[in-house]
């Protein structure tokens, strides 16, 4: 139960930050890729703030050898290979992205809030991970 309401509570935080950030418009996402026109950076500070906070954590999980909440063994991804699987997935998410406006946690913030684009964008992403997992059981 202890891990069930620490990962509601991090959600929360999280769709909130977005929400607080605006980054749940796919407007404000679509304004930070148009670096021709009228490009809105705003979302590079987001981005920026984002990292440095998960750089301090990144730094204190490595020197772990358990997790905090269920004191499992610490597995944090180790993987350096780039490959073409890495960059054809890059390829398709930056693609996604651009067109939408909305990547997976905005779109969890926009289903929640009852988003009808939001929702098919969702069920898109779902279709789409399915078939991941299909394919990859081959």
């Amino acid at each position: 139960m202890k891990l069930n309401v620490i990962g509601l509570l991090t959600g929360l935080i999280f769709g909130l930050g977005l929400l607080l950030a605006g980054m749940a418009s796919p407007a404000k996402v679509q304004g930070f890729l148009d670096i021709t026109g009228l490009w809105d950076p705003s979302l590079a500070f987001v981005m920026a703030g984002g990292i440095s906070v998960a750089v301090i954590f990144f730094t204190l999980a490595k020197k772990r050898q358990t997790t905090l909440v269920t004191h499992e063994a610490m597995k944090l991804p180790n993987n350096q290979t780039i490959d073409a699987r890495l960059i054809l997935g890059s390829v398709a998410f930056g693609a996604g992205w651009g067109i939408a406006g909305i990547c997976p946690g905005p779109a969890l913030v926009a289903v929640g809030a009852g988003s009808i684009g939001g929702i098919i964008f969702f069920a898109a992403m779902w279709a789409g991970m399915l078939l991941f997992d299909r394919l990859q059981a081959r």
